[in-house]
């Protein structure tokens, strides 16, 4: 986007299509988003060394495998700096996943935190990750419709998905 600084390495994300509108107080339409489908790819995010250096910078999480990368290249596994977990966990509110279905006529939707969360492999600095994800569960709870979303970060080229969230919303 032209109003975007130079140093912001987000790609724009996919011309939005209209998409299916399924009430949260239909049960068997939002029991049918349950699917082992993944869906498309998000947008792609750069993993900088600046973006690793803010981040551990404002989570105090200065580990040298984060943010030396003369002592990672020699000593590291990876031959690299790797972003941190949580990092590239928090990025995925930058992602636009390509949903085909809007859930409508709730009073608020909540992140309700996650059943399962794994940071499966490193994220080198100086790649680009992009998401998918699939509902994998819905539950009527006291309080309104649980969303059980499975979201997988990738690094873009990597089979296996860098992190592995297991996201709850809640809709009232």
């Amino acid at each position: 986007m032209a109003n975007r600084p130079a140093e912001d390495h987000f790609t724009e994300p996919a011309v939005e299509r209209r998409r299916r509108q399924i009430s949260c107080k239909d049960g068997s339409a939002m029991l049918s988003l349950v699917s082992e489908t993944f869906s498309g790819w998000s947008n792609q995010i750069e993993i900088t060394q600046e973006l690793i250096d803010q981040f551990a910078t404002l989570s105090g999480d200065n580990y040298w495998i984060h943010t030396d990368p003369v002592k990672a290249q020699r000593e590291s596994p990876f031959g690299t700096t790797i972003a941190h977990g949580w990092l590239v966990q928090i990025l995925i509110s930058r992602m636009q996943l390509p949903l085909d279905y809007e859930i409508t006529d709730f009073k608020s939707m909540v992140n309700y935190g996650s059943d399962r969360m794994r940071f499966v492999c490193p994220v080198p600095s100086g790649c680009r990750i992009h998401a998918r994800n699939r509902v994998k569960a819905v539950q009527a709870v006291k309080s309104g419709i649980q969303l059980t979303m499975e979201i997988n970060i990738h690094v873009v080229g990597q089979e296996r998905p860098s992190v592995i969230n297991d996201q709850i919303i809640l809709y009232m």
